[in-house]
């Protein structure tokens, strides 16, 4: 394991400001800090190499479809749980792999191209994996908030007026254009890879790489993660949290719910539960004490079930050690597997002939 065990003021500031703007040039996030760019970039690697923080870009809007996220919670035969996360987290379009507590051993959230691929990928990738004891999936009707508007809030004004350059102007609904999977397929492996790096291996212009990639960000189809790990973040606890709620209360509660500080994700669900939502917390103690609060916020919502997070072993596309540090990227990507397109291929011919 890593040696070092806490963040100091410098780094914090370091990792808020590339959680803000993740590829902002070293003169620019060196301003932030007060330091010059060699010394924030030299700070920047040093936390990269230790596994203490990282930046990844996720790719979710470049295929003309619009994707399916599901949560997947798996039961493992006892003694393969490890054996079975493994094999799923190097699967590029799994998004999380996480050992947790309660009544799932894993809960996965996948993002697939439709309905079709997820039963393929339910039915024949993990009930084809040997240490796979039982599956059940919720669809994800709407994702209200995910972990990349997260920040650690060490930022005063004039520290955030330095980077308002670099925040997104906003959604502006367009939509891909040819050669835009390549070049996300690029920012997968180095989401800070340079403007001319990037040209050299897709084939455009700089200025060609700069437009798409200013329509690709303010059109919501790049999300950039800066995260740190969660043990060194001062919210050291991750919790599920399944709740029920009548269906005209559910918009109103989803509204108040991501402007917790704590939140992370939430998202409506399809089955009974109507709502699923991950919070980091500073302490297990805390955890009562939050849904105490939630019950008096929001009384028309009653949480069905939790679980505690002891190990995110894959978090948007980065595999991680028991304390969170970073071991490595598997880049985000959409799911290509022949060996279950067969199976299923088989499988169809199967119910032709009768």
């Amino acid at each position: 394991m890593h040696g070092t065990t806490a963040l100091n003021d410098l780094d914090h500031v370091l990792v808020t400001a590339l959680q803000t703007a993740p590829r902002a040039d070293w003169r620019r996030i060196g301003a932030v800090l007060g330091v010059d760019a060699t010394t924030a970039a030299r700070r920047w690697a040093r936390l990269t190499r230790e596994g203490l923080a990282w930046i990844a870009c996720l790719p979710v809007l470049v295929e003309p479809r619009r994707p399916v996220v599901a949560y997947i919670e798996v039961d493992c035969v006892p003694g393969r749980l490890h054996e079975v996360a493994a094999e799923i987290a190097e699967d590029p379009h799994v998004f999380n792999v996480e050992h947790v507590t309660g009544g799932r051993d894993l809960l996965l959230t996948v993002v697939l191209r439709d309905h079709a691929e997820l039963a393929r990928y339910v039915g024949f990738r993990l009930g084809g994996l040997p240490g796979v004891a039982a599956t059940r999936s919720q669809l994800a009707t709407a994702l209200h908030v995910e972990g990349s508007r997260w920040r650690l809030d060490r930022l005063d004004e004039a520290q955030r007026g330095l980077l308002a350059g670099d925040r997104p102007a906003g959604r502006t609904g367009a939509g891909p254009a040819p050669g835009d999977l390549e070049l996300a397929r690029l920012l997968a492996e180095d989401c800070r890879m340079p403007v001319a790096r990037l040209a050299e291996r897709s084939g455009f212009s700089p200025t060609t790489v700069r437009r798409r990639l200013t329509r690709l960000e303010e059109s919501g189809a790049l999300l950039y993660r800066c995260e740190v790990a969660r043990s060194l973040s001062g919210f050291p606890v991750s919790v599920y949290l399944w709740g029920a709620a009548p269906p005209g209360e559910v918009a109103r509660i989803t509204g108040l719910l991501t402007g917790l500080r704590e939140t992370r994700m939430c998202s409506s669900l399809t089955g009974s539960d109507k709502l699923l939502f991950n919070v980091w917390l500073r302490s297990v103690e805390q955890i009562q004490a939050f849904e105490a609060g939630l019950g008096r916020r929001f009384p028309q919502l009653a949480i069905t079930d939790r679980a505690v997070v002891l190990w995110q072993l894959k978090h948007a596309g980065q595999l991680l050690d028991p304390d969170g540090r970073h071991l490595r990227n598997v880049p985000f990507w959409r799911w290509e597997d022949p060996g279950s397109e067969a199976e299923l291929g088989a499988f169809v011919e199967r119910l032709r002939g009768g």
